[in-house]
């Protein structure tokens, strides 16, 4: 039997906020993945090394976490007012699968160095030094991101003294800009609230029913209140990733809270969305000692979110459900907003599992309904590696 050589791929191994992903130019890609489908799909699978039943994926580019597990294709933008599209898929580490419904925050935030060196920006809006602002059109949940991007001498400027909690070294600070950031999800009408309650009461069977914030912003997002499942919101992962029964009530909760949200018709449908919605547990501020052994006082704080993602508590917090937890914290009345005080608010600090975060967002009522005009929040980004990945010949 002959075997295939591998083929090779332009690309370049990123990281974005909390998370890593493998980017790719669109026309670098092979024919048949340059269009949506199963081709496309097998491709990147192999790129990260799923699906993987060890759980490594030794044999791939991924980290083995929901963080590390993702890959990003880009092209120059034909939309108005826009340079670049951007299309994020998060891959499944044990399932052949990958998951398109909704965005990477994290990831956002090395979206436009990556444009500018690619060579997707028109090289006429790039300054010598200062800030080249990068126009992105999201493509999975259509929305568009404002990321402004640091030059120096006519390069992007990765190193810096900004810190974010989470990533170990420092790096340039990259301001991102989320427009209109409630996500038009399939079933929920474009709806921030697609049940139209701040908070709602979700029955889950064999749980109970508890107070939930149902809300599409950034990503679609179920929050609860902590002490309602056992919880104080101090939470490191070992307390929650360690316990099978606590992710397998947490993955019943958000299949209860995805139904009501209409973004599945039926239960078992929640298996094939893995990225959304994201599911999150807020309290009132309280000390706690992050994953670094970094001390958090209560002082220093707002509130406390603990967040899933693919099933597992994050390490530190994925940017769209800090985009939600901006968003959810403007309006007065939801479960996020009450857990950090309550009342009108343009800005919160949260603690999460590997330290805080700043987040803000501009809310107004129109009318019975709440609009957010943009949510705000700064991230870092840096090239690990460029080159070429590499896969079997016979994977497409």
């Amino acid at each position: 039997m002959a075997h295939l050589p591998q083929i090779k791929i332009p690309a370049t191994y990123m990281r974005g906020g909390t998370s890593k992903g493998v980017f790719f130019r669109l026309q670098d890609l092979p024919a048949a993945a340059q269009s949506p489908g199963a081709a496309r799909d097998a491709l990147l699978l192999r790129v990260i090394g799923s699906p993987d039943p060890y759980g490594k994926q030794t044999d791939g580019m991924g980290g083995a976490t929901s963080s590390t597990s993702k890959t990003v294709i880009l092209s120059k933008s034909s939309r108005p007012d826009h340079d670049v599209d951007y299309l994020f898929g998060q891959i499944s580490i044990d399932r052949a699968f990958v998951d398109w419904s909704g965005n990477c925050g994290n990831l956002s935030a090395a979206v436009g160095p990556f444009a500018i060196a690619a060579g997707l920006v028109d090289p006429g809006r790039i300054p010598q030094d200062g800030m080249a602002t990068v126009r992105i059109w999201q493509a999975n949940i259509g929305k568009t991101i404002i990321a402004h991007v640091p030059m120096t001498q006519g390069a992007v400027q990765e190193t810096g003294d900004f810190e974010l909690d989470g990533v170990t070294f420092p790096a340039a600070e990259v301001p991102l800009e989320f427009i209109a950031p409630a996500a038009e999800e399939e079933g929920a009408g474009g709806a921030m609230f697609p049940t139209g309650q701040l908070v709602d009461a979700l029955q889950v069977p064999g749980i109970g029913t508890l107070k939930a914030t149902l809300i599409n912003a950034g990503i679609p997002t179920i929050f609860i209140n902590a002490e309602d499942v056992g919880y104080t919101g101090t939470e490191l992962q070992d307390a929650i990733n360690g316990d099978a029964k606590a992710l397998a009530r947490f993955e019943t909760i958000r299949a209860h809270g995805a139904l009501r949200m209409g973004l599945i018709e039926h239960l078992d449908e929640i298996a094939q969305r893995q990225h959304t919605p994201k599911i999150a547990f807020v309290s009132k501020p309280a000390p706690y000692v992050s994953s670094s052994g970094k001390p958090i006082a209560a002082e220093e704080i707002d509130l406390l979110v603990r967040a899933l993602s693919m099933g597992k508590l994050h390490h530190a917090m994925m940017g769209t459900a800090a985009v939600a937890i901006a968003t959810a914290a403007a309006i007065p009345g939801t479960l996020v907003n009450l857990a950090a005080g309550g009342g009108e608010r343009n800005a919160v600090c949260f603690g999460h599992p590997s330290g805080t975060l700043r987040v803000g967002a501009q809310a107004r009522q129109q009318g019975d309904d709440w609009v957010v005009d943009k949510a705000l929040m700064s991230r870092s980004a840096r090239v690990l590696m460029e080159g070429w990945v590499r896969v079997p010949g016979d994977v497409l």
